[in-house]
Parts: structure tokens; C-alpha cells; sequence
């Protein structure tokens, strides 16, 4: 599988601007889609911003007025910025595989890279994303979020991996609309973080390998704190 990789902003305070990555995008996507360019993944580093998917609420976006890009990925709302690993993998889908497929093998590569450095993760049932799992003192911990968007049978958007990230970020939003549980980040439960190109040079290879197609064994579920249902919704679900 031919696949061109382009770092971008990983240096030490070299930052993308969200718009400007937004639009290499959409030109590579194109690309991509007609066959005129083989599939590329972009590893980069953006400059402060949250993004919202296109299933984002009113009342999950920042609670103090901060300014938003609205994106056409699927999922909710995100932060993006420095300490974070952002990877776009724009990469033509056989027909057999659809977009569910892709977002679980891009889950399950970083499942495995983070694996290499320490630290277990996997997913939550009916949520996306990478998970550190709950124990007695806390609930589950989102590490990595995800949002893809198909089109012309090829993927944009993808992961963004949080290394060693400033999580006050979060404070002001609703994580991809998820209330009941926690974000953190390589460096908050490790105590120590990759910098940006070695984790781009240890997650990349992970990509390519389960972009051959061929079937792959998940890691298994994190465990996970289900929120206690109000008495409203005990009382619907019993009529």
C-alpha cells in the first residue's frame, strides 16, 4: 500500500492554524478521490481551537463565549492544540470496507501504539474514541477523540491524541457531548509523554498496517462507569 506521510507543525511551538489544514485537506482529499495522488496522512500540531462536528449541541459548546469552527466530520464538539497529536489520514476505502469499519481500525491502532508505550486502553460500547478505563476513584478517561467524514468513498478528518495536552481546555465544553466521563492525556496518566514526532513515527506504521484490509482482532472493551439513569428515565423504560 502506497502511502505519503506529511509532518506538519510537530516541532517545538510550530503550530497549524485549523483553517489553513482544513483546506490542504480538502485539496489532498480530491486528489485522493480521483485517483491523481496515492493515500496521505498528515500528522500535525494545531494552534488553539475547538471544532464541532456536525451533531454538536448549543449546550455543549465553550460555556465562555470562545469562538468555534463548525466541520463537517461526523461526532460532536473537541478541542484541538498544543501537546496533541491530530492525524488525517486521507486514504481511498475498498468498497467492502465502510466508515464504521475504518474508525475501528483506527481505534485499535492506537489502542496498540499506546500499548507499546506503557499504558492499556481500548473502546467504550456505543462510544468512539480511545479510552483509558474507569477504576474505584474514577470514571473512564477519554484519551483520543475521533471524527471522519467520507465522501467519494475517501476519508478525512480523523484522531486527535492527546500526549501531553493541556485538559483546561476541556473545561469549557462538553467533550464530544459526553457528560458522565473524563479526559486525560499520555503525560496525565503515565506521567510522561513522546514528543509529537515520536509518537507520529510509532502510530503511522500502526495505521498502515491495519489499512491492508485483512481482518484484525480488537482490543477488548476498557472498563466503563454507566451513568445511574434519572428516576424519569427509570420510569419510561418501564412503561
Amino acid at each position: 500500500m502506497a502511502v505519503v506521510v506529511e509532518h506538519l507543525g510537530l516541532a517545538e511551538g510550530e503550530l497549524i492554524d485549523y483553517q489553513e489544514a482544513w483546506d490542504l485537506q480538502r485539496r489532498i482529499h480530491a486528489e485522493v478521490a480521483d485517483g491523481s495522488r496515492p493515500d496521505t496522512i498528515l500528522c500535525l500540531q494545531h494552534a488553539p481551537v475547538f471544532t464541532a462536528g456536525r451533531r454538536t449541541l448549543d449546550s455543549e459548546r465553550p460555556t465562555d463565549g470562545s469562538p468555534v469552527v463548525d466541520v463537517d466530520r461526523g461526532g460532536k464538539i473537541t478541542f484541538h492544540g498544543p501537546g496533541q497529536l491530530v492525524v488525517y489520514p486521507i486514504v481511498r476505502l475498498p468498497q467492502s470496507v465502510g466508515v464504521v469499519d475504518f474508525v475501528r481500525r483506527v481505534e485499535e491502532a492506537q489502542i496498540r501504539m499506546l500499548a507499546d508505550l506503557g499504558l492499556t486502553t481500548g473502546p467504550v460500547q456505543r462510544r468512539t474514541g480511545v479510552w483509558v478505563g474507569s477504576d474505584e476513584h474514577r470514571a473512564e478517561r477519554k484519551i483520543t477523540a475521533i471524527g471522519i467524514r467520507v465522501a467519494r468513498k475517501t476519508t478525512m478528518h480523523g484522531l486527535a491524541l492527546n500526549l501531553s495536552t493541556d485538559l483546561s481546555w476541556f473545561d469549557r465544553i462538553v467533550p464530544c457531548g459526553i457528560e458522565d466521563a473524563g479526559v486525560t492525556s499520555v503525560e496525565q496518566e503515565l506521567g510522561r509523554a513522546p514528543s509529537l514526532v515520536a509518537a507520529a513515527e510509532m502510530l503511522v506504521p500502526r495505521i498502515i498496517e491495519l489499512m491492508s484490509w485483512e481482518p484484525f482482532t480488537a482490543a477488548p472493551e476498557v472498563s466503563h462507569w454507566y451513568a445511574t439513569p434519572t428516576l424519569a428515565q427509570q420510569v419510561q423504560s418501564a412503561r
